[in-house]
């Protein structure tokens, strides 16, 4: 592949040419399905999975009792599989294709070695690492604070970023699945929403009818983790909220902002 290839990843486009060149001959292109799983819990992490385009997968906490809830979901701003860690390491968690579409992937021991020949590679991972430890523990302190109607528009704001467009292919079953709640229970919720202008509900899609007031709607989780993302990494966000495109000169002035 080449550099100019890899740009469908925010991530990987915010890298300086130079450093794309180092990680394009190990990357993999390859389409995902929805429900595909890229790891399971106790796996190890072979591989370095950056979603592209459209494509969103999500970290997942499966209990004894069969119930799994999402703690991150990862588009294509981000990278999911041990972005820090030294090469292969046991999973945590399961990851899931939530969205299908393209994925790049390269083996995590080469990306380990590779973040040993280019600092401004390093730093830019390091920084996402800490971008998305923050997503899992402010996904902690919503789980465990925050009503069902919250976290529901907080979740369907964080794919409509991803995304980039009003309606979200996502089933009623999938997203009781990642909010950790029965289906009747996520269904009554959304019948709410819809009563109160907020979604048009169809089967197997979910349209946000007026973003300004799904924001009001929501727990302030989807704003803080935004504002993380640009003070730490320097991400833009659109007037609409969906994810810009992230430029090496983003990143710099991000960390500048975090120094």
């Amino acid at each position: 592949m080449s550099p100019d290839d890899l740009c469908g990843n925010l991530l990987l486009a915010a890298l300086r040419p130079q450093d794309r060149a180092l990680l394009a001959p190990y990357m993999d292109l390859r389409e995902c399905r929805r429900g595909d799983v890229l790891f399971e819990v106790d796996q190890d992490v072979t591989h370095i999975t950056f979603p592209v385009g459209q494509s969103v997968a999500a970290l997942v906490i499966v209990l004894r009792n069969g119930r799994s809830v999402e703690t991150a979901a990862v588009g294509h701003e981000g990278a999911i599989g041990g972005v820090v860690s030294q090469g292969s390491l046991p999973a945590f968690s399961q990851a899931v294709v939530q969205v299908g579409g393209p994925v790049l992937r390269m083996p995590a021991a080469r990306l380990q070695a590779i973040k040993g020949e280019s600092q401004p590679l390093r730093n830019l991972f390091t920084r996402y690492s800490d971008c998305l430890l923050a997503q899992v523990l402010q996904s902690v302190a919503c789980n465990a604070s925050h009503p069902i109607e919250e976290r529901c528009a907080r979740w369907l704001l964080a794919l409509q970023d991803r995304l980039g467009g009003d309606t979200l292919p996502i089933t009623h079953e999938m997203l009781a699945e990642l909010l950790g709640v029965q289906r009747s229970y996520l269904t009554r919720t959304l019948r709410d929403m819809q009563h109160r202008g907020l979604v048009k509900v169809r089967r197997g899609r979910i349209t946000v009818c007026n973003r300004a007031d799904m924001e009001q709607a929501a727990c302030e989780c989807h704003g803080t983790i935004k504002r993380h993302f640009q003070r730490v990494l320097g991400a833009l966000y659109s007037p609409g909220g969906t994810l810009l495109q992230l430029r090496p000169s983003d990143v710099d002035e991000g960390a500048r902002r975090a120094s």
